[in-house]
Parts: structure tokens; sequence; C-alpha cells
């Protein structure tokens, strides 16, 4: 908290966000223990996804899925700028 009050640390709207994470990652772990190595891992999208849904739900945000010819063009190198 002191990170908060008195300096330039993370403002709460982000700090909730990363203590989400880590939530979701320890029930990931804790759930795909015996499928793992031992070995250091990034958050999987899946979970950074679901961190990202719940907080613009929070926030009333909807947001649009994308089309399949919309998740194409961006998978795709060929196309664009």
């Amino acid at each position: 908290m002191v990170n908060l009050a008195a300096a330039e640390g993370h403002p709460a709207a982000v700090i909730d966000m990363s203590f989400a994470n880590q939530a979701l990652c320890a029930a990931y772990l804790a759930a795909h223990y015996d499928q793992l190595a031992n070995a250091v891992y990034g958050v999987p999208s899946a979970v950074d996804q679901e961190v990202a849904n719940l907080k613009l739900t929070a926030m009333g945000i909807d947001v649009d899925q994308l089309s399949a010819a919309q998740k194409a063009y961006l998978a795709s190198w060929r196309e664009g700028t």
C-alpha cells in the first residue's frame, strides 16, 4: 500500500488485474500440476483472456467477437500494412 500511496506505484486498476492473473494462474497450476514439467511458464492465454473479459465486464464494456475472416487476417503476414 505504501507503493500506492506514497510513490508512483501502479494504480489499483492495474494491481487488481495482476492479482487476478496470479490467482487464476495458481488455480491453473493446481488443476494441471500433474501435466506440467518443473519449469517457468508464461500466463496461459486462456487465463489472460479471462482476466481481461472479467475486467471489461466489471467496467460495463462489451467487446465484439472477431469473425473467422478477421481472425485469419490478423494471423496472416501476407495481408495488411
